[in-house]
């Protein structure tokens, strides 16, 4: 009996040191992550991004593309209205793209390696390997990682990150708040690394070619490996997809963030309408041939602060709207639909807004410019801060023109 006792001693002793040496501690883990970003050549990734900013949950589809040394190619559908842009990263800049609209921001900027995206598994890995105060947990399937934030802004303070024990993959981010409320949440429904994608897959004209032979909506790509949507087809300038009188571009420009000039030469409105300074003047009827999406009002506003009032301006004969701003800070914001010109942008610095990147430029006067559903918002002032700025850009998503 005694001898019997003492081999299932010694069975169980053996047992419990053969699951502790399968058994990875935080250190490990951060150690094989390393080596993991190292030989990182590509990866693509999809999910659902939720933002919960504002009175009701908004959700995007989120794709990720990236291929060494830094082409990136991100989709975001808003899952409610359909409508994707993209965020576009190759050798000849950054591109922000809505295709749907024919719409495309470019600028100059090292985006992301200033500054990530939760959706980017360069920046989930640098923030837990650059913690030092990491919290770590082994779960079931998953490591979890607790660390800061680090998506310049005050308002997401700690992220909580899941890993795939097999090969390191997200599965998860929860990003909230000081009073730990999350604020953004991604699920990734798959993730592979060392994807294979078409010579064209980051190309600008590419990108937004293949969005109108989809139906205008730029939908996210057709499976692993692939090129954008529109595979096997020539490419066409992206302009032939657009009705006359839209509107769209119709001219498929492309305007420059660095130096606030068209590609096109011959382009109107070269002016540079994020200096928030111009022509525009007070009108109380909307501008011939316009076309009107009413006011879109944030739902957000900063605490103190009040709306003074709202003008429809006129301004290169598009229908635009004027909201003015005052209290504790003092800002305007502007609304427009472009028909015929590209939108120029003064030099300028990426801002991640969540649903897409935004354009700030100005020193003592800034402006914060993004695009939406064919709408180009702009905030200026001289005192509102990023993260108020980002949070009215947000709240005005989801609203409708009154």
């Amino acid at each position: 009996m005694r001898r019997i006792s003492w081999m299932l001693a010694m069975v169980l002793v053996l047992s419990t040191l053969l699951a502790a040496c399968g058994k990875k501690d935080a250190a490990a883990v951060v150690k094989d992550l390393n080596e993991v970003v190292g030989e990182m050549e590509s990866y693509q990734g999809a999910g659902v991004m939720t933002l919960h900013t504002g009175d009701t949950p908004q959700q995007y589809k989120v794709e990720v593309w990236h291929q060494k040394p830094s082409y990136y190619r991100i989709a975001l559908t808003n899952a409610k209205k359909d409508v994707t842009q993209i965020v576009l990263r190759n050798d000849e800049g950054v591109f922000v793209l809505t295709p749907s609209q024919n719409k495309s921001f470019r600028f100059q900027s090292n985006w992301p390696d200033n500054q990530g995206q939760v959706y980017l598994y360069e920046t989930l890995i640098r923030s837990i390997t650059g913690d030092s105060t990491r919290q770590f947990a082994d779960e079931k399937e998953s490591y979890v990682f607790d660390v800061a934030a680090n998506y310049n802004t005050h308002a997401l303070v700690r992220q909580k990150i899941w890993l795939n024990k097999s090969d390191y993959a997200p599965k998860q981010v929860e990003v909230s708040d000081s009073n730990a409320n999350v604020v953004v949440d991604v699920k990734f429904d798959s993730f592979k690394f060392g994807t294979e994608f078409e010579k064209d897959a980051f190309d600008m004209q590419r990108n937004m070619t293949a969005a109108s032979e989809n139906g205008g909506k730029g939908g996210t790509g057709t499976g692993a490996g692939a090129a954008p949507a529109g595979e096997g087809k020539e490419t066409t300038n992206p302009q032939a997809a657009t009705e006359e009188g839209s509107a769209s571009n119709p001219s498929g420009t492309v305007s420059d963030g660095q130096t606030g000039v068209s590609d096109n030469a011959e382009q109107q409105g070269s002016e540079n309408p994020a200096s928030g300074q111009g022509t525009e003047e007070p009108t109380s009827a909307e501008p011939e041939g316009s076309d009107s999406f009413g006011v879109i009002q944030p739902t957000y506003a900063p605490e103190g602060v009040k709306l003074k009032d709202d003008q429809i301006v006129e301004g290169s004969g598009d229908y635009s709207v004027m909201l003015r701003y005052e209290g504790t800070y003092n800002y305007t914001i502007f609304e427009a639909r472009p028909q015929d010109r590209a939108v120029s942008l003064a030099p300028s610095r990426v801002l991640d807004l969540g649903f897409t990147l935004g354009m700030i430029s100005g020193d003592a006067l800034q402006t914060l410019t993004w695009m939406s559903d064919g709408v180009e918002y702009r905030i200026t002032s001289a005192d509102l801060p990023d993260n108020e700025m980002i949070q009215i850009a947000t709240s005005m998503q989801e609203e409708s023109g009154k």
